[in-house]
């Protein structure tokens, strides 16, 4: 792996130009105006700015008129992995216009576009390394001295804005050191010890780039066998030898439920659920591809037996059964029937079913890491694969509970306790380390996917169900039907357009238009204007109440509201704040015509998802 540096960054009359800061010749890169990427020299190109120092380069992107250069300009340490590695999450960052004469005469859409690559940016959990290669868990990380760049895509959070460096890096190897993969998710490490020993405990959860966004808009799988909301997450525990360090690794995944199946937002707290066509092939492409990756696969499904779940429960267990494959070991456990009362502590009954089916708390990952060296003692042979409905809140609990599991065999092998006694009782400080980092990691996926922090972290951070923890989370759940239904299209649209999924410099000035019919458009306003005005009258009225013209006036502005919020009830779907460059799969645009002229469109469920038919039977 080519190490990556910090670097200097200066105007030129036409474009950047970036140095390593380890470098003081004249090799500068250059980028230009038009995205062209060279290796020049510095004397050569007329500077308009002094040289500034940044950590990296995040990629190059082409909007509607104009392409940026995006630099990670601050970050902030989030630990230390094989004694001197560090690991950082950016802090700042920068949108740079390559074309300065193109950004000062930036139109209305192009603006919007800027607008949503930023808020994008802002709202992201970025971490990167100089020198190793967070797209990889430990096991496939490559010695330094064979000079790859070949990371792994589907983590490479900034692949798609990369590809113009990674492609110049194909014709000169001095650009390699240029790109700086950065993956969305979760990083850190901890110095600390437990029951006398020095360690460094960590955490690592990358997310796929695939099938990426917002918790409602991406559900299930797509043709290729993505799905939304898959993070791969690797817990660390590290410990100093006479030779360099013993590192043991422990890595588990969370995806959606690998069928078609939506819920279509239509501003009910429990949105209706919608199965999409009965085709295993994206299964099977989507389970041998975990298989190749991680070997076998235990399939942990924490969803409702019954109820508004039970669809996507049964849809599941009908793809396992079709595949029949011998390495998907099915585990269904009724999280919130076995855990009612807040008995969460039983989750650990979960435990007994997949030992039952051959899981083995000896089947972990060690490593000997000296300084230019890294010997694999022995390689998990497993991955326990969790969902829930969204593969946040209950999958978290699952999670932690599991990576405990694991640690306690760890430390018995490297003879840092022995016996069978719980670790966490022999050092409740670790144990509250433990806790902290896993809770944190619960609220970043929860955070990119949801919009808000994660459920439940109240028994992940300390061990048990508290009040406040269930007033939290009724907080956030309010918060998430909130953003769920009026703010995650435009979030949805920054996922698509820094991924590469939707290409600005494609697409009309209608892209980004509000196509619906103005009276639509309209009513939410109408809505909030009749209450505001009505509670503004009744507190401060000219008058007497009783008075005709204030009580017709009331009389008319509570039919108005009354009118407005049972249309919005009834019409849903209309008022949601939809993606605009890449909608869902299971909604389709239908045009209104009015004297055979377009006076807007509508949105309608596909026809290719469906009511499950016992889910019917109770609506």
């Amino acid at each position: 792996m080519v190490t990556v540096t910090a670097l200097r960054i200066a105007e030129a009359s036409d474009g950047y130009v970036l140095q390593p800061t380890t470098e003081s010749g004249t090799r500068v890169l250059h980028i230009n105006k038009s995205g062209e990427i060279k290796v020049s020299d510095l004397e050569k190109i007329p500077l308009t700015s002094k040289f500034t120092t940044i950590a990296g380069v995040i990629g190059v992107i082409h909007l509607h008129s104009n392409r940026y250069l995006l630099t990670a300009d601050g970050a902030s340490e989030a630990g230390t992995i094989c004694g001197n590695k560090k690991v950082y999450q950016v802090a700042t960052f920068s949108v740079r216009p390559l074309s300065i004469a193109a950004f000062n005469s930036a139109d209305d859409l192009e603006k919007k576009y800027l607008m949503m690559l930023k808020s994008h940016l802002d709202a992201a959990t970025l971490y990167f390394s100089y020198d190793y290669d967070l797209t990889r868990r430990f096991g496939e990380q490559v010695s330094l001295d064979q000079g790859k760049t070949e990371f792994a895509s589907e983590f490479m959070w900034n692949n798609f804005v990369s590809e113009p460096l990674l492609d110049a890096a194909k014709g000169d190897r001095y650009v390699a050191q240029f790109i700086l993969p950065l993956i969305y998710g979760y990083a850190k490490f901890v110095r600390t010890t437990i029951c006398g020993t020095p360690i460094t405990f960590g955490l690592i959860t990358r997310r796929s780039r695939h099938r990426a966004g917002t918790r409602y808009f991406r559900r299930g799988i797509d043709n290729d066998g993505y799905v939304a909301n898959f993070n791969e997450t690797e817990q660390f525990l590290v410990l100093n030898t006479e030779k360099g360090e013993h590192v043991n690794t422990y890595f588990q995944i969370r995806g959606s439920v690998p069928v078609f199946w939506s819920e279509m937002n239509n501003l009910k707290y429990k949105p209706p659920l919608y199965l999409g066509p009965s085709d295993y092939i994206p299964a099977r492409k989507h389970f041998d591809r975990s298989i190749s990756r991680y070997g076998s696969n235990y399939l942990v499904n924490l969803v409702n037996s019954s109820g508004h779940e039970e669809p996507v429960k049964q849809a599941y267990e009908s793809a396992v059964t079709a595949l029949a494959d011998p390495k998907l070991r099915y585990v269904y456990f009724d999280f919130h029937h076995e855990c009612r009362m807040m008995r969460w502590d039983r989750v650990k009954l979960l435990l007994t079913k997949l030992v039952e089916l051959g899981l083995s708390r000896e089947d972990f990952s060690s490593f000997s890491v000296t300084s230019d060296n890294i010997t694999n003692v022995k390689v998990q042979e497993h991955v326990v694969r969790t969902n829930c409905m969204d593969c946040l809140d209950r999958t978290n609990v699952v999670q932690s509970m599991l990576a405990r599991w694991f640690l306690q065999e760890q430390l018995q092998e490297s003879h840092v306790i022995s016996g069978t006694q719980d670790w966490s009782a022999l050092d409740p400080a670790f144990n509250l380390v433990f806790q902290n980092v896993w809770a944190d990691n619960a609220d970043a996926v929860s955070n990119s996917y949801s919009g808000t922090g994660a459920l439940k972290t109240d028994y992940t951070r300390t061990g048990k169900r508290t009040t406040l923890g269930a007033l939290n989370d009724l907080m956030n759940s309010i918060s998430r039907y909130i953003i769920n239904n009026f703010m995650d299209g435009p979030r949805q649209d920054g996922y698509d357009l820094f991924l590469g999924n939707s290409l600005p410099y494609d697409l009309g000035p209608e892209a980004l238009e509000d196509q619906r019919p103005k009276f639509v458009q309209w009513t939410p306003y109408g809505l909030f204007i009749a209450i505001w005005v009505f509670i503004s009258t009744f507190l401060s009225p000219k008058g007497s109440l009783t008075e005709f013209k204030n009580y017709s006036f009331l009389t008319t502005l509570f039919l108005v509201a009354a009118f407005s919020f049972r249309y919005m009830l009834v019409n849903g779907v209309q008022f949601v704040n939809w993606p605009k460059l890449c909608p869902p799969e299971f909604l389709v645009k239908s045009e209104i015509l009015k004297n055979g002229k377009l006076a807007g469109i509508k949105y309608v469920r596909s026809s290719a998802y469906s009511k499950h038919l016992d889910d019917e039977k109770r609506v």
